[in-house]
This record gives C-alpha cells, sequence and structure tokens, in this order.
C-alpha cells in the first residue's frame, strides 16, 4: 500500500481485495478496484493530469466529481476521459493531452509568455484583414487549441438505447432525493431512482456533517434500508447520469454503454450543489482543489490528498473538511477564514479546541509552485478589509494542499432545462431556481437546504406531492437561513493568473475586457469570451463570472441571471446518441410462411413484409407480375390498419374525420376514404366498410394506422359523439387473392357465398367463410385486376394462407410481395399516401378532389383546403412515361427541372413489362400538367431523361379487368 492510502473506514468505493495494472505516460502504476484513474494516481503520488486548453497550464484534481475538465486525459481510443470519474481497468493505457513533448515538459506552455498579446477575442480583430488571412490562421490555431486526439481508426463499440415510464423520477440520491423516493413509494408511487455515484447517500458519504466523523455515512446507511423496505416500487439507477430534461418529463439517462429515454409523469429533482472555487493568483495548480474533492479522496478512494494542508473557507464546510484531514494525518497549516465575524459552530469550535490555527481578516492572494512547477509548495496571504479589498500585510505558509470552501452554486442544469429561471439571490450570494413546472420539484442543496434534517424533511414533503397527498410543508423542511457563501471570493494578485473558467484559461481581465469591448450582458459576455462555453459549461464559473459582471458594470447582482443552461448537461459520446434504438418489429401471422417461401422481407412501418419471393428482384418481381396478370396471385395485407368504429354516431363521426359521404353509405357496401388534417394536408386512405347500420370497419394504410386510432379517439374526445374506435390491427390477419383467376379459384372454399359480379360487385363486402374460417371479404382491386381482400382472425392466418394456395396450386396461383404490388398499382395510377405525398400535400395537388364530399357541412381540413383553393396550385402530380429504349430510369426523388428551375420531383417509377415503358408520378407545375407535355428529369448520375405526361390510368383506363 502506497504511503497515501489510508486504512479503512476510508474508501467506501474500494474493493482492496483486488488489485489493478495499468500505465500512466508510460510508466506502470496500481491502483485498487473501484478507484478511479484520477485516485489511482493520486494514491501513487501523480497529481499532473493533462495540460489545460489555452495556455498548457499543469492541470490536476479540481472537484473530483466530474464537474470540471481539469482531469481530462486520453485512452487509446477516447479523448477528453474524465479521470476523476473513470474507473481504472486492467491494462488500461492512460496519458496526459495537450502537449508538446512531453506532459511535465510542455513546450507549449510558453505560450503563457505572450498572453498579453492573445487578450479574450484576438482573433476577431487580427485576423479579418487582409481578405484570406483568416485561412491562414485557422489552422495553425486550431492546431494549438483544442485538447485530445481522435482515433480516426477506432473500432466501434456496442450502444444501445432503452425506453421506460415511471410515475415518479428522482434525479439524485443524497438525503433529499432518497427521502423522496421513499415517500413516494410508500403513498404507492412506482419511483426511479437516478444516482450518478455507484452508491446511493450523495454528499453523506464523504462530507462531515457534525463533529462525529461518520454522521453521515451512518445516516446513509439508515436511508438506504429505508429504500430496502420500499424496494418493491423502487427501481434505482446508479453509476447513471442523467442529462436531459425535455418536454412533457422526458429525461436522458446515461448509463455505460446506453442511453435510456425515460418518461415520467412527476420529476423531482435531488441533484444538490456544486462547490464553486476562489480567484486568486494561479488557483489552477494541482493541489488547489475544492475541500469536497479531498473529502471525496479520503472517504470514497482513501487517498490522503497532502501533507500540509491549508483550507480556505467561509463556512462550516471548510471547518468540517479541517478536521477529516487532520484525523487522516494532514497537518493543518492554517484555516483562512474569510468571514467578518462568522457564526460560532459546532465544527468551528471542535477546530479551535484542537488548536487549528484560525487566521481571519487574511485571503489568499497568490499560490506557489514547486521547483518544477507542477504542483503547489505555498501560499501568499494577504490581509483584507471588507470584501475583496487586499492590505499591504502579507503572510507566507508552505503546503501541498489548499482546499477550497467558500460556497456552492446550485446544480441547476435540468432544473433550467424544464423551464426554471435561475436568478441570483443576494442574501444567499448564490442561485435560486425559481417557477419550476407544476410536475417538476427541486429538494435538498438545490434549494439551499444544507442541512441534512432539512434536506430530508423536504424530500419526503415532496415525494408525497408528487404522489397527490401531501399538505403544507414541514417547518423543518425550510431553507437555511445562515448562507453558506461567501459574497465574492475574489483575491487576485497583481503578478500572475488568476482563473475564472478553469475549462478556457479566462482570467477576470477577460471578462472586464469583453466588456469593455461593449459585451456587457451575461450572454454576450458568454460568447465574446467563451466563458461557460467549455466541456463543465460554467459549473464553475458561472456565479463569479455573474459575480464579476454586476462589479465591472455597476449593475445590481440580485435577481441577475446566468446565460442559458441547454441540454445536454453533461458530456454525452456519440456512440450514446448513436447506438442502436429500441425499433419494436411486429410480424404478420404468415410470417413464418413466407421466410419458407425465399421471401425476402422488407420494414412497412413496424412491420416486415415480403417485398419479393426468391433471390433476385428483378426476376422475382417479373414473375410475379405475368402470375397476377395472367392467372392470380396472393399477398399478405395483414399489416393494414383495421379500426371498429360502432354506435349510433359512427356514420355522422366519419363524415367528420374522412373527406367522403359515409352517411349515405348502405350496408353491405364501401368506399374509398380519404383523411386530411385541418390545414387541409393529406394524412392517410383506407376503405371504410359498412356491415350494419352503426358498425363500420375502416382500413388504414401500414405506416399510419396507429397515429389515425388516435386522431380519433382524440376527435372524438373533443366532439363526445356516441361512438366507440377500437384498433383492432393486430386482431386480423389479411390477404389479398387478385387475377383474372381470383374468384375461380375463390369459390370453391367460400362457404355457399354469392361470388358473381352480380352477388357480389365491385366495392361491396361480406360476411362469410373462406374454407370454414370466419371472414370479412372485401371486393376490392388494388392492383387493376379482380380481387377479393380477406380479413380472419389473425390465430388462423396461417391456415387460410395455406388453404389458399391449396386452392390456387391448379391455376398457377403464387405469392407476390410489396414491390410487385406497388408496380401493379402504379399502372394503374393508384398513389401511395407517404410516397406520392408529403406533408404539404392537399387533395387537389394530388389530382384527389373528387375524392371531397360535395355538400358536406364539415369535414377535418375542409376550410383549410378551400382556403388553399383560392389560390392557383404551386404543383401538380401527373403521369408521366418515357420512350421503351430508355436505358437509365431515373430513381424516386430525382428532380424534374425547365431551364434552371426545379419544378418538382419524381414520386414513384418503374418500368413496367406490362406497358412496355417506363411510367411514373411526379410533381410538376401547374401549367406543365397537360397531356402531352415534355418534361426534364435530372437523374442521379446528373445527367437528364425526357418523359412525357400521360393519362392514368395507365393500364386499363375503363377499368374492366377489376370490375369483371
Amino acid at each position: 500500500m502506497s504511503a497515501r492510502r489510508l486504512a479503512p473506514p476510508y474508501g467506501l468505493l474500494l474493493d482492496r481485495s483486488t488489485q489493478v495494472d495499468f500505465t500512466f505516460e508510460g510508466q506502470a502504476v496500481s491502483g485498487l478496484a473501484g478507484d478511479t484513474i484520477a485516485s489511482a494516481l493520486a494514491a501513487q503520488d501523480i497529481w499532473l493530469l493533462s495540460r489545460s486548453f489555452k495556455y498548457h497550464r499543469p492541470r490536476g484534481v479540481l472537484s473530483l466529481s466530474g464537474d470540471d475538465a481539469n482531469t481530462f486525459v486520453q485512452l487509446p481510443d477516447e479523448p477528453n476521459v474524465l479521470a476523476d470519474t473513470y474507473k481504472i481497468q486492467d491494462g488500461l493505457a492512460v496519458s496526459g493531452q495537450h502537449y508538446s513533448g512531453s506532459l511535465r515538459s510542455d513546450a507549449a506552455q510558453r505560450i503563457s509568455a505572450f498572453s498579453r498579446f492573445l487578450p479574450v477575442g484576438f482573433y476577431y480583430h487580427a485576423f479579418h484583414k487582409p481578405r484570406g488571412i483568416w485561412d491562414f490562421w485557422e489552422k495553425r490555431i486550431r492546431a494549438r487549441a483544442g485538447l485530445g486526439a481522435v482515433n480516426q481508426n477506432v473500432r466501434g463499440k456496442y450502444y444501445d438505447k432503452a425506453y421506460a415510464c415511471t410515475d415518479v423520477a428522482v434525479i439524485g440520491a443524497g438525503a433529499a432525493g432518497v427521502s423522496a423516493a421513499v415517500a413516494a413509494a410508500k403513498a404507492g408511487r412506482d419511483v426511479t431512482l437516478i444516482e450518478r455515484q455507484p452508491i446511493l447517500g450523495g454528499s453523506l458519504n464523504h462530507a462531515r456533517l457534525q463533529v462525529k466523523s461518520t454522521y453521515g455515512v451512518d445516516l446513509a446507511r439508515e436511508l438506504a434500508e429505508e429504500l430496502t423496505a420500499a424496494e418493491h416500487r423502487i427501481a434505482i439507477l446508479a453509476d447513471a447520469l442523467c442529462t436531459g430534461l425535455f418536454a412533457d418529463n422526458l429525461l436522458s439517462v446515461m448509463r455505460d454503454n446506453r442511453l435510456i429515454k425515460l418518461r415520467a409523469e412527476q420529476v423531482i429533482l435531488a441533484t444538490g450543489a456544486i462547490e464553486q472555487p476562489a480567484v486568486f493568483e494561479n488557483n489552477d495548480l494541482p493541489g488547489v482543489m475544492m475541500a469536497s474533492a479531498a473529502q471525496r479522496l479520503l472517504w470514497l478512494y482513501a487517498v490522503r490528498p497532502g501533507r500540509d494542508a491549508v483550507i480556505l473557507t467561509a463556512n462550516a464546510d471548510g471547518y468540517g473538511a479541517a478536521l477529516d484531514l487532520a484525523e487522516a494525518g494532514v497537518t493543518i497549516r492554517g484555516i483562512v477564514e474569510l468571514r467578518d465575524e462568522p457564526t460560532v459552530e459546532p465544527l468551528m469550535q471542535e477546530a479551535v479546541s484542537r488548536r487549528m490555527p484560525v487566521l481571519r481578516g487574511y485571503a489568499i492572494r497568490r499560490a506557489f509552485a514547486n521547483e518544477g512547477g507542477h504542483h503547489l509548495a505555498g501560499i501568499e496571504l494577504v490581509s483584507v478589509a471588507g470584501q475583496d479589498r487586499p492590505q499591504r500585510d502579507t503572510l507566507r505558509i508552505s503546503c501541498d494542499l489548499i482546499c477550497m470552501s467558500v460556497g456552492w452554486a446550485p446544480a441547476a442544469s435540468l432544473a433550467a432545462q424544464a423551464g426554471a429561471e435561475i436568478a441570483y439571490n443576494d442574501a444567499q450570494a448564490s442561485f435560486d431556481i425559481r417557477g419550476l413546472p407544476d410536475r417538476v420539484q427541486a429538494v435538498g442543496a438545490l434549494t439551499h437546504r444544507w442541512t441534512p434534517e432539512a434536506a430530508t424533511a423536504q424530500g419526503r414533503h415532496a415525494g408525497l406531492r408528487a404522489a397527490g397527498q401531501a399538505g403544507e410543508p414541514p417547518p423543518g423542511a425550510a431553507a437555511d437561513a445562515q448562507p453558506v457563501n461567501h459574497p465574492f471570493p475574489y483575491f487576485p494578485g497583481d503578478s500572475g493568473k488568476a482563473f475564472v473558467d478553469f475549462d478556457e484559461d479566462l482570467t477576470p481581465e477577460d471578462i472586464e475586457n469583453s466588456v469593455a469591448e461593449g459585451f456587457d450582458h451575461v450572454e454576450l459576455v458568454k460568447r465574446y469570451s467563451t466563458v461557460g462555453m467549455g466541456p463543465s459549461q460554467g459549473r464553475q464559473s458561472a456565479a463569479n463570472t455573474v459575480r464579476l459582471l454586476s462589479r465591472v458594470t455597476g449593475r445590481s447582482l440580485n435577481g441577475s441571471r446566468g446565460w442559458t443552461n441547454r441540454p445536454p448537461a453533461y458530456p454525452e459520446k456519440v456512440g450514446q446518441l448513436a447506438g442502436r434504438g429500441f425499433e419494436p418489429v411486429r410480424q404478420s401471422p404468415m410470417h413464418d410462411r413466407h421466410l419458407q417461401a425465399n421471401a425476402e422481407m422488407m420494414a412497412a412501418g413496424a412491420w416486415l413484409r415480403p417485398a419479393f419471393y426468391g433471390p433476385d428482384r428483378d426476376t422475382a418481381i417479373e414473375r410475379e407480375v405475368s402470375v397476377v396478370r395472367g392467372n392470380a396471385g396472393l399477398i399478405d395485407v395483414s399489416t393494414l390498419g383495421g379500426i371498429e368504429l360502432r354506435g349510433p354516431d359512427a356514420a355522422a363521426f366519419l363524415e367528420r374525420v374522412y373527406t367522403g359521404r359515409f352517411e349515405t353509405l348502405k350496408p353491405g357496401r364501401s368506399r374509398y376514404a380519404l383523411m386530411c388534417d385541418m390545414t387541409g394536408t393529406i394524412q392517410d386512405d383506407g376503405m371504410a366498410c359498412r356491415f350494419a347500420a352503426d358498425h363500420f370497419y375502416v382500413t388504414a394504410t401500414t405506416g399510419n394506422s396507429d397515429e389515425v386510432h388516435r386522431a380519433m379517439l382524440w376527435w372524438n374526445a373533443q366532439w363526445g359523439m356516441d361512438v366507440d374506435i377500437t384498433n383492432v390491427t393486430g386482431a386480423y390477419a389479411a390477404v389479398n387473392i387478385a387475377g383474372p383467376q381470383s374468384r375461380s379459384i375463390l369459390a370453391p372454399v367460400c362457404d355457399g357465398l354469392d361470388l358473381s359480379a352480380e352477388g357480389f360487385p365491385y366495392m361491396a363486402v361480406r360476411n362469410g367463410a373462406i374454407a370454414g374460417i370466419p371472414s370479412r371479404i372485401l371486393r376490392v382491386g388494388f392492383v387493376g385486376e379482380l380481387g377479393y381482400e380477406i380479413h380472419a382472425p389473425a390465430a388462423l392466418g396461417e391456415a387460410l394462407w395455406d388453404a389458399l394456395l391449396e386452392a390456387g396450386r391448379r391455376y398457377r396461383m403464387r405469392p407476390f410481395g410489396v414491390e410487385t404490388q406497388r408496380m401493379l398499382r402504379l399502372e394503374k395510377g393508384h398513389i401511395i399516401i407517404g410516397q406520392d405525398t408529403d406533408g404539404l400535400t392537399h387533395p387537389h395537388e394530388a389530382g384527389m378532389g373528387w375524392a371531397l364530399g360535395r355538400g358536406k357541412p364539415f369535414f377535418l381540413g375542409q376550410k383549410a383546403i378551400e382556403i388553399r383553393m383560392r389560390r392557383p396550385l404551386a404543383r401538380k402530380l401527373v403521369g408521366f412515361a418515357m420512350r421503351p429504349q430508355t436505358a437509365t430510369l431515373p430513381e424516386e426523388c430525382n428532380l424534374v427541372i425547365r431551364g434552371d428551375e426545379i419544378v418538382g420531383r419524381v414520386t414513384s417509377i418503374f418500368r413496367s413489362q406490362t406497358l412496355g415503358k417506363p411510367i411514373g408520378l411526379a410533381y410538376v407545375a401547374p401549367d406543365q400538367a397537360a397531356l402531352g407535355t415534355s418534361l426534364t428529369i435530372k437523374d442521379s448520375s446528373g445527367g437528364f431523361v425526357e418523359a412525357t405526361v400521360t393519362a392514368t390510368p395507365f393500364f386499363d383506363p375503363q377499368n374492366r379487368r377489376q370490375s369483371l
């Protein structure tokens, strides 16, 4: 064990029985299972981890919580890894990043000597004249800036997504979060608890809250026992990072290689607070860290963070850190108390009783580096009067550790994303969260509840409120009156750099210069200076920037707002965002039969459908077209939506939802149904079949059936009509038998049903039995042939398929796929919603004006269509044909060109073997819609081909074949 490593009870996250060997900068090092890269290196007395963005300054541990970019390191396949959160693994190769030469001797750090020539925004002034100079300098600046290196040959890793829902989502498992989760669960709600750390308890696991050093850990253990008692209703996501809170309480949660999209009815934010730095010269040296970072090293990783420490404090937390460090064997060289008249607190009394030197009336003006310049070696104190007015009296102390405990800022990114206002509160010297939406609450340190008692009481009340069972908040849930923040922890020297933003190497002078340039609003300062635009997104710079901006501009600090917080709250990997998504796949009842027939399957909405049967697409489609046109073919159409409407108002409801007339439709008949939205845009189409006065069965397109059903439910919730609406898509299997021999094939297996043209005419519907299977039979002809669409119970789908194929054997009937169906319907000029229409198409553009019911008082989109028709058409969907010898066909979405103008696009195109020439549908300018007009189409190779506007249907224009 190294000299820095402490014995239990320190090291809550460690498995001391397992050593982990890895390398840093090519040097063999080791740690313990549970260590992060930073904690393992700290245990080996390695504190220099990386170099800073602009000046290449040495950087090390600052927060040890993933809230800053100081610990960015390079892995072979991944740059910009947070060493303070990334767990070590055997064989891991780690190096520092952003240096020239070596990490310890970075040649690029010489740029700091030229900093006076590189003020904030210097590139705006220096590189705009002469013309083109920026092109020269940009490459050189980018080569010097930036952070890690991307390995372009890296092999991809597995990432995926998951979807979940919960009654109550609680983000943060400290005292407030755990109490809220337990209260909501006990009230009968399902709860998801999300925590960044691998263990629950939050700051209870490392912060000293009372004189007894283990008080927080003991309290965390008690809360964990409460969680266990309610675990049947609580799902715990530990080691998970919530990065976004979106509309309707949709949360993005990153956990290992998975992005979890979590929808919550109620959200409770218990994200805590982030310790803030003081501003003094060289405050970025390794060895200068937050007091909470030192305590994390002690309690979570059993690492002694220094030998001689100075505590810079303005609250009781600093004294708690001093006591923890002293008990771990660190010599406390001084507690620098910034408050003029601090309230006497138990932790302060305990520190004084142990004879720790408390230096009141002083502040740190300057930190000094050791001989190599890589670590803290001492400090210079200056006496102060009031806030930040340095005097001449100075004092020097040798130390290798500075612990800053000057205040906290709420971890408010998610609250801001929810719509809250984040405004500065002078009384707390911190930000307040105001105006959260109704179903989002904030608790704990996020709302200035600094004691476990106040946080627990508030959390319990929030949990009950989320469950709908809360009354007035208990008195113990009130915010602490005593602020924990110094109002202006700013004591820079006069010969070196003090940093407001560690990510971007920004000093107070940079903020002042931004204001001098006229960028005096916090959002403008951010964009001009880049403060808050680094990887940590201003988590440790926003408060000091707002304070400094108020001081420079003379504006009131109270009520000042920080810059806009946008997702993600924490860095997300591209792999997590682009990882394999969860896409539900539905299979028709005949799916296995298609696979047995060597079908090539394709996605159609959420369904898998046969595209064609056989190994070769063109050969298969040619064979299938010949079968359908010459004999008969069978296609699986189970994926079509099926919606039942029953009730006295069923017909009246369809009159409103669809453009056509349905009250006049007789039972036993069907009618084409076209649906538009309120803007008059085509949404879907299908067939409306009337089986009784109060019973309709409506089909919808494969990709839109769920949306049509939801729209119907929504509109009926507005209208309150007496109709029941049920989506029965999954309850039915459906097939379409089409071709001149289809009646002959169907007759022997159709039990007693008259299939003659007189007994079962075109557009009629019947209930009957096919091979003993109860069925709904629709006489339709989407592919332009005599055809019957048969809908039967899904459980009997395979039996229906087998019976029909057997009946059609003597007529050489074969199954055909979607690709063949699309070609056949194109020959009939039938459009496909979503392919031959888009998100702006109204019926008259698509030549569907005939589907609009004349004299109807209302249908969805009626008024919008009337308004749109008062203006000239902007485009028109037409059929076109090309010369038979055309070698290269355009593709769908290829452009229709007239001169230098784009006038339309191709929506459908096939080389029709029936007609012996290429045919298609395209949008063109209205004055090009006349029959015989020549069109020019730009193909995918950049060439141009000619086409001629042609009447539709292309095939059997008198519809004799489907009306047999």
